[in-house]
């Protein structure tokens, strides 16, 4: 039987509770009330995202991590996250630009995780 497409999203964080704020503040993503202690499950769609504590063994020091995998959020003002993100001090990897996505650009979460926010599905 094929897969028929990807159903969940999570990503390994060293420090959970300022990974969840992080998202809560600049996505304004909603924790869902279901999940698992070590987690924190977004009430995203059509892909659930989450955040989990670290796996034993796993160094998100040792090189970038999600190297080539690509994290793309739609956002309603991709502009205004921009900004909040810059006034606060936060990595921008790629600046804003229109392109085939709409306004789109790319920064790096607490973890260093590049993700990617446009405007246009």
């Amino acid at each position: 039987m094929p897969a028929t497409g990807i159903d969940f999203t999570s990503l390994q964080v060293r420090d959970l509770d300022a990974s969840q704020a992080f998202y809560e503040r600049y996505l304004g993503l909603v924790r869902s009330p279901a999940g698992p202690p070590h987690a924190v499950v977004f009430q995203t769609e059509p892909i659930a995202f989450a955040l989990r504590d670290l796996v034993p063994g796993t160094d998100l020091t040792a090189g970038q991590p999600a190297l080539g995998v690509a994290l793309w959020f739609h956002a309603t003002d991709v502009q205004a996250v921009h900004d909040a993100l810059v006034a606060d001090g936060h990595t921008i990897v790629t600046e804003p630009f229109d392109g085939p996505f709409g306004r789109t650009f790319t920064f790096a979460d607490p973890d260093g995780y590049p993700v990617t926010l446009h405007d246009r599905r």
